[in-house]
């Protein structure tokens, strides 16, 4: 395995503990595990309500480390949703039960990186104050989920 991929189910359990307490370390917060982080709400505590629960999470990580969640940086609202509309999706196409399967497959992806997004919007409109602060729809295609 290489080290994009994860083996257990625990390495993205502990990805999304590492966030919720905090204690995830500032290098460790990647594309990668924000993916992680979305699949094992949206699989493991579906009852949180992953669009309600991961921004504010996020807000508080990012403050816990010293990120400013400000209009021009921090927290990405439009990202944030859409990320979350893609693991569901991912989830749901997936044959597995198992998180670690379901971010193996979507960082195998087209979303495997971490300008996927500007398939869907344009920088401009991406990286708005508009953007960051509340949900904007796609402005150069609809998103396939």
């Amino acid at each position: 395995m290489n080290a994009l991929t994860f083996s257990h189910d625990d390495e993205v359990a502990a990805i999304a503990r590492g966030l919720f307490e905090r204690t995830l370390p500032k290098a460790a917060w990647t594309h990668r595990a924000h993916f992680a982080a979305a699949i094992w709400i949206l699989m493991r505590r579906p009852e949180l309500e992953a669009e309600a629960v991961l921004p504010r999470t996020i807000r508080a990580y990012n403050e816990s480390t010293g990120v400013a969640n400000t209009a021009d940086g921090g927290y990405h609202e439009t990202i944030t949703l859409a990320s979350i509309r893609a693991a569901r999706a991912h989830i749901a196409a997936c044959e597995s039960d198992e998180p670690f399967r379901v971010c193996n497959v979507l960082m195998g992806s087209s979303l495997g990186t971490s300008d996927w997004p500007l398939r869907y919007w344009s920088r401009a409109v991406l990286f708005s104050r508009e953007a960051r602060k509340a949900w904007v729809d796609p402005d150069l295609h609809g998103l396939p989920w």
